[in-house]
């Protein structure tokens, strides 16, 4: 539905004010082979392929995920930025991000901080993702193509009057 777009496109509009990380397929040969893991101030890495299937003890699907680089690049990631005061933004909470406790220790806390987090996360039934989801401060929109640039108006909005508060 172009969540990674959305995200991008937003974070670009909200510049150094916004931290934290997306992902991006790895191709090859025209085949998606992986994820990268790209953080707001630009490090990247590789954080699941098919490659690592074999090495590493956490899977989804054929891909085997590093959960030390989801942990020490994206949720350093996280952490700086909620430190700075900045929004966080996650792309994407999904079934590989949700191995590591980390990270979602990572998310309560930035959650219990008040700390803005803009986020695209599963549709598909997860315990820990459907109760992140159910708090009481959460707004979850669908993202759709006919509903894309309604929800990144909303998003926009919502950002400019974080930004607009003065700082506590």
């Amino acid at each position: 539905m172009g969540k990674t777009t959305l995200i991008r496109r937003v974070t670009t509009w909200l510049g150094g004010r916004a931290g934290g990380f997306y992902t991006e397929e790895v191709r090859h040969g025209g085949a998606r082979t992986g994820f990268r893991l790209v953080t707001l101030d630009g490090r990247s890495a590789v954080f699941a392929h098919v490659d690592l299937a074999g090495r590493s003890p956490h899977r989804v699907g054929r891909y085997g995920v590093d959960l030390a680089v989801l942990e020490g690049i994206g949720v350093a990631a996280l952490r700086h930025a909620a430190e700075r005061g900045h929004i966080v933004v996650v792309d994407e909470i999904g079934k590989m991000e949700l191995l590591s406790a980390a990270f979602r220790h990572t998310l309560e806390e930035i959650v219990r901080a008040s700390v803005p987090l803009l986020a695209t996360i599963t549709a598909a039934p997860h315990p820990w993702a459907d109760a992140f989801k159910r708090h009481p401060d959460a707004v979850v929109q669908v993202l759709t193509p006919a509903n894309r640039n309604r929800v990144e108006d909303a998003i926009r909005t919502w950002a400019a009057r974080l930004l607009a508060r003065p700082a506590e």
